[in-house]
């Protein structure tokens, strides 16, 4: 596949022609109305921190294709995203929220979220490797937490009828943000290797969308010392989870072979 065509519609192009990625973003699009769905309902911390465990279910996957079994190092990621998991769900306590932002809190949000994204794109090497893939898995997964705000700012517009939905600014917003972090992530994962772009995507997503829904849609989490301290030790145990799990051979695939 051409580096080239990083960033570019070339990409997905080429990918088209790819069953198995076809076959891959058809289960994806099943996944995004779940989540819209969960969005509509829950709040952003809540909701995008759950989409982690993704993670847990690409393991097993990986490892029926492979015909493999789980190694101790997957095992122990595992433990440490569903550990911590559970310690931000019991510590934080996340409530819901508003369903919509004021304008002012849209325009400090979109504004700084597209210029941490623009600015990792152009930080990022022009030639392929895992530095690019780091840089830009970052920005993807920044993008993916603004796409996950406005999909439920449009959710919570669908409620009031379709004639809201169309006339608002959000969900058009949101079609246009969530193809380029679409693309933004085909590149990602064609820069380098997987483990150097997921853990960044899996990471600055939930945190992300747990800024905006915190400041921008007034949803609250504990915020006694104690359930600080527990937030903040549930977020490193999580990373380092993911960071884990997302090396993995059952999630990466098999290293490509040499000449034999």
């Amino acid at each position: 596949m051409a580096h080239e065509h990083s960033l570019r519609l070339g990409l997905l192009l080429d990918l088209l022609r790819r069953p198995r990625w076809l076959l891959g973003n058809l289960a994806e699009v099943g996944a995004v109305v779940l989540q819209f769905a969960a969005l509509r309902r829950g709040s952003l911390v809540l909701v995008q921190t759950l989409l982690v465990a993704g993670l847990l279910f690409a393991l097993p996957l990986g490892a029926a294709l492979q015909h493999r079994r789980l190694s101790r190092l997957d095992w122990t990621g595992t433990v440490a995203v569903v550990v911590g998991l559970g310690l931000f769900v019991a510590v934080g306590r996340p409530t819901r929220g508003r369903g919509e932002a004021a304008a002012g809190a849209w325009a400090v949000v979109l504004g700084l979220g597209c210029l941490v994204v623009a600015g990792l794109i152009v930080a990022a090497p022009r030639e392929p490797g895992p530095n690019r893939a780091t840089l830009l898995g970052g920005a993807c997964g920044v993008l993916f937490g603004l796409d996950a705000a406005l999909a439920k700012a449009s959710g919570h517009l669908l409620d009031r009828g379709a004639a809201h939905v169309l006339s608002a600014w959000e969900p058009y917003a949101l079609a246009a943000l969530g193809a380029f972090g679409f693309l933004l992530a085909q590149s990602a994962f064609q820069a380098g290797p997987l483990g150097a772009s997921l853990p960044l995507i899996t990471a600055a997503d939930p945190v992300t969308a747990a800024l905006i829904g915190v400041l921008a849609f007034h949803e609250r989490v504990a915020g006694d010392p104690a359930a600080v301290a527990g937030q903040a030790l549930a977020v490193v145990v999580i990373v380092a989870g993911v960071w884990v799990l997302a090396r993995s051979p059952l999630v990466t695939g098999p290293p490509p072979t040499g000449p034999g």
